[in-house]
């Protein structure tokens, strides 16, 4: 198969759920033999520069305070460098969808678009990204989504596109709890968790669309507040960080600082749950860390939650349904212990075998195949 062109503005050392979603895709189809070279759009103070890396390049584009002249510089590289590409590929963000279609269309090479939730949510009712979104999926030979319900977001945006749903996926090879993790979160729980309650793990980049808040009201709509402690972990909103102290004791709760995702198991280890209770998102990548360490979710259905989690995995509720959400709430906090244990199997068990690497990888592969040039 011929090279591929990977424009992005999320690739490591970007931090970030989008930074490793990019990187285990790319990794993913370069163990699979294909040829990439990632064109890293870096926010970071960074030197211009072209480096190998296993199964391809990495093209480091910083854009700087001037995002056009980066992309108009970079095209400069690629001409002169005179690679022969058989794929354009734009993931995530809008400076990447902005820059791919020129590419692809100089270079005779179809694009193929590979949208995250962000782009999709956000950019669809931005009066700053949607032209720009809307240029892209109409240039592209193929779209990708990570959730289901994209697919009509996509179509009133480019009716006629061809679009693929290709979920993520986690390595459950190299995703698992030490021992020794087990016992920090042990510590961590007999320090800071009264005997009895539950842990709710909110995990992640925290922003506005997470429903944090939503959740707080819920819990403390429920009468259940005092039944779980929160374990917020991330950067958290004024607003929720007021709530949380407007209420003291009333709310249980800790609050730990954004950690690297290697970081992240004895956080999981300590939770009894991991709330996602999203207004609308992609497909999480919390969600899939927390099933396959056998965490129950409890979830809304807000984009590709909804083809990750149900009730047979954990306690799940319409997105934006407050009512919804606080009998969620009160069916975790009446679940036994046996019931729990029984709900984080089978999450478990559902990632293993629908979530995987080499089904992320083989999606993608497929789609690569099926588009050619012209």
């Amino acid at each position: 198969m011929p090279r591929v062109l990977w424009v992005t503005e999320h690739y490591p050392p970007s931090q970030g759920g989008m930074a490793q979603s990019c990187d285990r895709i790319v990794r993913g189809l370069r163990g699979a033999g294909l040829e990439i070279d990632v064109a890293h759009l870096t926010r970071r103070d960074r030197p211009w520069r072209i480096e190998r890396e296993h199964g391809g390049r990495l093209l480091t584009a910083p854009l700087d305070n001037d995002p056009e002249h980066a992309l108009r510089r970079l095209w400069t590289v690629l001409a002169a460098d005179g690679t022969p590409y058989g794929h354009v590929v734009a993931f995530g963000g809008a400076y990447a969808m902005l820059g791919a279609p020129m590419y692809a269309a100089l270079l005779g090479a179809p694009l193929v678009t590979l949208l995250r939730g962000n782009d999709i949510d956000i950019g669809a009712f931005s009066a700053r990204r949607r032209d720009v979104l809307r240029d892209a999926l109409a240039a592209s030979a193929r779209v990708c989504v990570v959730a289901r319900s994209h697919r009509p977001l996509v179509a009133a945006l480019a009716p006629g596109a061809a679009v693929t749903f290709v979920p993520n996926s986690v390595d459950t090879t190299d995703w698992g709890v030490l021992p020794s993790e087990r016992e920090r979160a042990a510590a961590w729980r007999a320090a800071h968790v009264v005997p009895g309650r539950r842990t709710i793990g909110l995990i992640g980049q925290l922003k506005t669309k997470k429903g944090v808040g939503f959740l707080l009201d819920a819990l403390w709509a429920s009468g259940h507040a005092e039944a779980f402690h929160l374990l917020l972990v991330g950067e958290v909103e004024e607003s929720v960080a007021a709530w949380l102290a407007a209420r003291g004791d009333a709310v249980p709760h800790s609050v730990l600082p954004f950690m690297d995702r290697y970081e992240l198991p004895s956080v999981y280890a300590s939770c009894d749950l991991a709330a996602l209770p999203s207004f609308y998102d992609g497909m999480p990548n919390v969600a899939l860390e927390a099933a396959a360490l056998a965490v129950p979710l409890l979830a809304s259905d807000a984009g590709g939650l909804a083809d990750v989690a149900d009730d047979e995995i954990g306690f799940t509720f319409p997105a934006g349904d407050a009512h919804a959400c606080r009998a969620a709430i009160d069916r975790a906090a009446r679940a036994s212990e046996a019931e729990l244990a029984g709900l984080g199997a089978a999450g478990e068990q559902r990632v293993r075998r629908d979530f995987t690497p080499e089904a992320e990888t083989a999606g993608y592969r497929a789609v690569l195949a099926e588009v050619s040039g012209p």
